[in-house]
């Protein structure tokens, strides 16, 4: 399903995006080690075993593109000019290899852009889920998007 045009959204729209996606260890281990990010809670399971979480957890911004990412198919794949960017984002929960994951966003605000007409600002609040129930990413988003064509 294509994303929606600028005009399409309405504040308090929700979404229960119908992508779901099981995170695995390779998940963890490649996206960690191609950011560069050495921690041992994300690679050293002995490490990990020893810490308030019991076992290593997935690297939070692997989550958070993950959220995002699974947002896009129903808000803005190819209707998006740009993201402008990601404000309050937290991580509640901490995220383990075999975690079942599933999104859903909520339109917060719209506003019509003042330097691009035919555009305007959409912010989305994006919430990552577990297979719990239980919050384990959140986060504003704005973006630019495209007004519907003429």
């Amino acid at each position: 399903m294509p994303g929606l045009f600028f005009e399409e959204f309405s504040v308090g729209q929700s979404f229960a995006h119908p992508i779901r996606r099981t995170v695995t260890e390779a998940d963890n281990v490649f996206f960690s080690a191609m950011t560069h990010n050495p921690a041992q809670l994300h690679l050293d399971e002995e490490y990990a075993k020893t810490t308030e979480f019991g076992a290593r957890i997935v690297n939070s911004l692997f989550t958070l593109g993950l959220m995002i990412g699974i947002s896009v198919g129903e808000t803005t794949l190819g209707t998006a000019v740009a993201n402008l960017g990601m404000d309050e984002v937290r991580f509640p929960k901490p995220v383990f290899h075999g975690d079942t994951l599933h999104v859903e966003s909520e339109v917060l605000e719209l506003r019509k852009s003042k330097s691009r007409p035919g555009q305007g600002i959409v912010t989305f609040l994006h919430r990552a889920i577990n297979q719990k129930g239980e919050i384990v990413a959140q986060c504003r988003r704005s973006a630019l998007m495209l007004g519907r064509p003429l």
